[in-house]
This record gives C-alpha cells, sequence and structure tokens, in this order.
C-alpha cells in the first residue's frame, strides 16, 4: 500500500514538473514561429576611400542611371515598411548622424556645395537616407563599432615566415580575384543595382567568410594565434553591430534594414541564419 501512494505522489510531483517546465522548442517550431525580418543590402563604398584590403576602382554613384536605380531601391524599401534603418556608423556618433538627416528631410542637405565626396556620395547618405526619408522613418540608426584591431599585414607576415605559400597565396589570390572581379564589371558598364546582387552573390559572402574566418584559423605554428584574434576581432566587430541592431529594434518592428558594408553582412547573414527570432531577406527578393 505505501508502495502504491509512493508511485501515485512520484507521478504527480512528475506530472506537475513537466506541466511547470515544458520542453524546450525543437527546430522545427522554431521555425514555424512569427520571425522578424532582417533586410539585407550588402554595399560597396560609394566613395572609395580606398582603405580596404581590397581596392576597387570608382564608381560613379552620381550618373543619372545610378540616381535612378538608387530611387527604385529607395521605393522598393519602403513598399517593406522597415521599422528601423540600421547603418555603418559610429554608434558613438547617433547625434551627428540625426543632424545630417535631419538637414535632409527638411531638405537642404544637398544644397551646401562644399560637401566632402564622403558626405555628397556615401551609401548612408545617398540610400540610407533616401529610403528612411520615403518611408516616413525620423531617424536612420548608427551601428558600427570600430574599437577593434585586424593586423591583416601582420597575419601575411606570419604566413611567410611559417612557408605557409598555399595559404598565403589563398589569400592574397582572394582579394585580387574580389577586386578585378568587382572593376571588370565596372568596365563593362555595369550599373550600380548589379554591382549590389553581385557582391551580395553566395560566391562573394563564401569568399569574403572565407578570407575574414576560416583561413585565419590556420596561420602560424601552435603557439601562434595571430590569426584566430584576427578572426574574432571580426566576429566582435559584426556581433557588436548586430547586437546593436536587435537592441535597436523595438517591440512593434516586424521589419529591418542592414545597409552595411557587403564583407559585413555576409557574416551577419550567419548570425541571422542561426536565430530563433530572425529570418534574412535579400535585396533582389523586394525587387521583383
Amino acid at each position: 500500500m505505501k508502495t502504491a501512494q509512493l508511485t501515485l505522489t512520484l507521478l504527480i510531483a512528475l506530472a506537475v514538473a513537466t506541466a511547470c517546465n515544458p520542453k524546450p522548442q525543437t527546430r522545427a517550431q522554431d521555425a514555424d514561429k512569427q520571425k522578424k525580418e532582417a533586410l539585407l543590402i550588402g554595399t560597396f563604398h560609394y566613395h572609395n576611400p580606398g582603405l580596404d584590403a581590397a581596392r576597387i576602382k570608382d564608381f560613379d554613384v552620381l550618373n543619372e542611371r545610378s540616381q535612378q536605380q538608387l530611387e527604385e531601391v529607395a521605393e522598393k524599401i519602403r513598399d517593406f515598411k522597415p521599422g528601423r534603418i540600421f547603418v555603418e556608423w559610429p554608434y558613438e556618433r547617433q547625434e551627428s548622424l540625426d543632424s545630417l538627416y535631419r538637414l535632409y528631410r527638411e531638405g537642404t542637405y544637398f544644397d551646401n556645395g562644399n560637401l566632402s565626396g564622403f558626405h555628397l556620395k556615401n551609401e548612408i547618405f545617398q540610400l540610407a537616407f533616401r529610403a528612411a526619408h520615403k518611408s516616413g522613418l525620423q531617424r536612420v540608426h548608427a551601428i558600427d563599432y570600430r574599437d577593434t584591431d585586424f593586423p591583416f599585414d601582420s597575419l601575411k607576415t606570419v604566413l611567410r615566415q611559417n612557408n605557409q605559400s598555399p595559404l598565403l597565396t589563398e589569400v592574397e589570390e582572394g582579394v585580387q580575384y574580389f577586386t578585378t572581379s568587382f572593376d571588370s564589371r565596372i568596365e563593362n558598364g555595369a550599373s550600380l543595382l548589379e554591382m549590389t546582387y553581385y557582391l551580395n552573390s553566395d560566391e562573394m559572402r563564401d569568399l569574403c567568410n572565407r578570407i575574414h574566418l576560416e583561413i585565419p584559423l590556420l596561420v602560424g605554428d601552435r603557439d601562434n594565434f595571430i590569426g584566430p584574434f584576427l578572426a574574432s576581432e571580426w566576429h566582435r566587430r559584426n556581433l557588436y553591430m548586430w547586437s546593436l541592431a536587435q537592441k535597436g529594434t523595438a517591440e512593434e518592428d516586424q521589419r529591418i534594414v542592414l545597409l552595411l558594408g557587403a564583407s559585413h553582412i555576409a557574416t551577419i547573414k550567419d548570425y541571422i541564419d542561426l536565430s530563433a527570432d530572425w529570418k534574412a531577406v535579400e535585396l533582389q527578393t523586394i525587387m521583383k
């Protein structure tokens, strides 16, 4: 009798515990929940300062065809109905971005004949401001985090010192391929939209992640961690940006836009693909 009562007591306790502590959601259940959408737009820098590892040719973002396509993209972003637009601007300088966007909304931003090339051509002012204004947004959000170290030249030095010629060749040829393929498209008259689609292709994203995250892990001997350090710094910058974007998204926002350099988008897309709360949307999808 006592054994039966003990068994019954244990079963009741188990039932209560199960009710209070439901099983975690499976990946299949996560797939069914309503996820927020992040429109990913990886760009090249319309004003090209020549600071990236890949030195690409200048592209005329001010010509008539480019300006028409920027209008089309901005209108499609408006139709996407984003709650926020996030850009590659230092997050601690939000106030300065607010001041510039205020001028843009007032219609006086481009009236200044002394605008620098950066303030005239950069993708933030040419596309993000345009799309945000068309979407009726009061602010464009800065999420860039730059307090990181990216010792790319030192990494190549270690490759040479350790006679890792195949890896060094792959890095150099990867950067060169990115440059020549980009430049050849400019020379052949590719449009702004075509260039953007190319930068957001699986091929280019895989190449960016290979150079930034995969090859560095193989650099040097077992006591040299410059490669993992470089990869971790790359992850840190992108994780901080993605963190800032999520923290800056309000509960009611179902859609956001991330307008960042294409190599950043290549890595952040992987974070989004692993998320239970977010899914990625590609520019080509909304342009159809």
